[in-house]
C-alpha cells in the first residue's frame, strides 16, 4: 500500500483522523470539492449536516473510485463547512461515522483539516470535502 497512517506518541490524543500520512507511490489524485448532490445536480440532505457530509463522503468516494483509488490511497482530507462552530462536530461526525463502512472510510481518518467558512458557492451547500490521494 503506498499510504501508511499513523500518529506518533506524544501527539494530541484522542482526535478523528491520524496526524501523519507518509505517501510512497508516484501517481497524484486529487478530488476536488464534493458536495451533497447527486449526478444530476439534485440536492441531498437540505439543512442537515450529518446528511450532506455523508453525501458530499460518498462523492468524493466516486471520484477516488473513478481515478482506481480509494479511501485507502488518501493522504489528506480537507472540509469546508459552512457557519461552522464547535457546537457541530457532534453532527459532522455522525455523517463521517454513518458512512464510513460503505465507502471503505477507516477510522480514524486519513489526516484531515475542517475549515470553517462563511458560504459555499450555494446557499444550501453546508459542507465541501477535497481528497488527495496517491497510487503506485
Amino acid at each position: 500500500m503506498p499510504v501508511q497512517h499513523f500518529t506518533p506518541e506524544g501527539m494530541l490524543q484522542p482526535v478523528p483522523y491520524h496526524h501523519v500520512a507518509v505517501g510512497t507511490g508516484t501517481t497524484h489524485v486529487h478530488v476536488s470539492g464534493q458536495v451533497a448532490r447527486q449526478a444530476d445536480g439534485t440536492p441531498v440532505a437540505p439543512d442537515d449536516l450529518a446528511g450532506q457530509v455523508a453525501q458530499a463522503l460518498r462523492n468524493t468516494a466516486v471520484g477516488l473510485e473513478g481515478a482506481g483509488a480509494s479511501f485507502a490511497d488518501v493522504l489528506r482530507l480537507t472540509f469546508y463547512v459552512t457557519r461552522w462552530s464547535p457546537e457541530k462536530i457532534g453532527a459532522f461526525m455522525a455523517g463521517v461515522e454513518a458512512v464510513a463502512e460503505e465507502i471503505g472510510l477507516r477510522l480514524p481518518m486519513p489526516p484531515a483539516s475542517l475549515i470553517g467558512v462563511e458560504y459555499l458557492f450555494e446557499p444550501d451547500i453546508l459542507v465541501e470535502v477535497e481528497a488527495t490521494a496517491l497510487l503506485d
